[in-house]
């Protein structure tokens, strides 16, 4: 009896310890910080040279600012931030309007003026102990390095404006019970709508899942690796064809398999999937830390590790450099993006199949691709008919005197598709200082001055004005 007694105390121990290890603080430190409800407006104006606004005015800017040279928005609405995420239970959700009018007045290009509206965010998110759920209209990035500097992910980024979606997952890197600190999880599953009524394939889904391991944990060296996979499937193309809707179809997606109502998915797999892999390693200090990563893309093809790639040759490679202890300078980004190789120029000649001409981004059954309302899912360099690039890109960005500023630079030279090849390049350069004014009711003025230089875009000069003013309306 008292071994049996021994046995359950220690087993009871065990367990106590690893749940412990799952809770992120001491319980003394919970409770510390009151949750608030935030406001937030701002009002942009752009105005540019050429017949679209340049690169990075729009590149990277969850679709709010126009691709035509000329725009104004205006937007406003409420946050309450996650105040309180080391508690067993936190939530946050926000809710901001936009409105925006854009247009062209050049003589060589159609006059053309567009009003819209639209929501930056709505969604809501809640963390329950370790599990993240999030529903409605919020950005998604994976990607690795400094969102603010990078050129953006081959995946998912932050160009194209959020779509909705349902997410649940472990969002933040989570110790592995057991394992004292030092190997973390995370991950999750995505369920998305693509409701931009491209005039080609109408009522489509996002898939997306991903899980990734870190070893390292509290030590001040980590490596991790992460393993993604997004796939377009479902909608009804515009002759009425049902593209598969149904939950056979949502299995085909998700295990990969090959089915639907076309002989491309049946033979292949249905819809148009992506896979990618992200490896990072980390060096950090008390107040500095560096990144250097590492991300591939795959289309449609099976799952192929690290060196077994036919496409070896692309990717994007990355350092990333942050600090908050000598002044001017807070984080340093470099990064080469190579999509070029694409397993090859053939999929199959003379009856042989090569298995290259991967067509990134595209695929036979959404003729608009990797889209959401016209701009790219991924990086503002890479398109479905821009899938071919090799680029260099660097960015900086730190506070002088109170004066924030971000400065981004990139060359890039562009060979369309196999399929539809076209060689050019372009310089895309960026300049934005933003400072609060006390003076004027606490008000951040932001300047952003921005060119395209080459034969991609053409010349093209433009600046954008953004008044801005966000705080506090309760706390509790």
């Amino acid at each position: 009896m008292k071994n049996k007694l021994f046995i359950i105390l220690l087993l009871g121990c065990t367990l106590y310890a690893h749940a412990w290890e799952w809770w992120p603080v001491p319980m003394a430190q919970m409770d510390t910080c009151r949750d608030t409800l935030h406001y937030a407006s701002k009002v942009q104006i752009v105005s540019s040279s050429g017949t679209n606004s340049p690169t990075w005015l729009h590149g990277n800017q969850n679709g709010e600012i126009a691709l035509l040279p000329h725009s104004g928005n205006i937007r406003a609405g409420i946050v309450k931030p996650a105040t309180r995420p080391n508690r067993w239970f936190d939530y946050n959700f926000g809710v901001i309007l936009s409105g925006r009018i854009a247009g062209t007045h050049i003589s060589t290009v159609p006059h053309k003026i567009e009003g819209t509206g639209f929501f930056s965010l709505l969604y809501a998110h809640a963390r329950l102990y370790v599990i993240d759920i999030t529903a409605g209209i919020k950005p998604l990035y994976f990607g690795g390095g400094d969102e603010e500097l990078t050129c953006g992910s081959l995946l998912l980024s932050n160009n194209a404006h959020p779509f909705p979606r349902i997410s649940i997952g472990i969002d933040q890197w989570t110790p592995i019970p057991g394992l004292y600190g030092y190997v973390d999880l995370r991950g999750g599953l995505t369920h998305g709508w693509l409701n931009d009524n491209n005039g080609k394939v109408s009522h489509v889904k996002l898939h997306h899942k991903y899980i990734g391991l870190r070893a390292g944990g509290k030590l001040p060296i980590n490596i991790s690796y992460e393993f993604h996979h997004a796939a377009m499937w479902g909608g009804y193309r515009i002759d009425g064809l049902d593209l598969g809707n149904d939950f056979d179809a949502f299995s085909n997606i998700f295990l990969g398999r090959g089915g639907g109502a076309t002989v491309s998915d049946q033979l292949n797999k249905q819809g148009n999937h992506m896979l990618s892999q992200l490896l990072c390693l980390t060096a950090k200090g008390e107040d500095w830390k560096v990144d250097l990563y590492w991300q591939d893309f795959q289309e449609d093809g099976g799952i192929n590790f690290i060196g077994c790639r036919a496409n070896s040759k692309d990717g994007r490679w990355g350092i990333s450099a942050l600090q908050n202890h000598w002044p001017f300078i807070s984080g340093i980004t470099f990064e080469i993006i190579q999509t070029t190789d694409q397993s090859g120029p053939w999929h199959d000649r003379d009856g042989m199949v090569f298995g290259g001409n991967d067509s990134y981004y595209s695929n036979s059954s959404y003729p608009q691709g990797w889209t959401y309302f016209g701009q790219a899912i991924c990086s503002p360099l890479l398109s479905p008919t821009n899938s071919r690039v090799w680029a260099y890109h660097a960015g900086i960005k730190g506070d002088i005197y109170g004066f924030k500023y971000r400065a981004l630079c990139t060359y890039a030279r562009n060979y369309g598709t196999y399929k539809a090849p076209k060689e050019s390049q372009n310089t895309a350069l960026l300049l934005e200082v933003k400072k609060i004014v006390p003076q004027a009711w606490g008000l951040e003025f932001g300047l952003s001055i921005a060119g395209d230089f080459g034969t991609q875009h053409g010349n093209n000069f433009g600046a954008m004005l953004t008044i801005s003013k966000q705080g506090i309306i309760k706390q509790w």
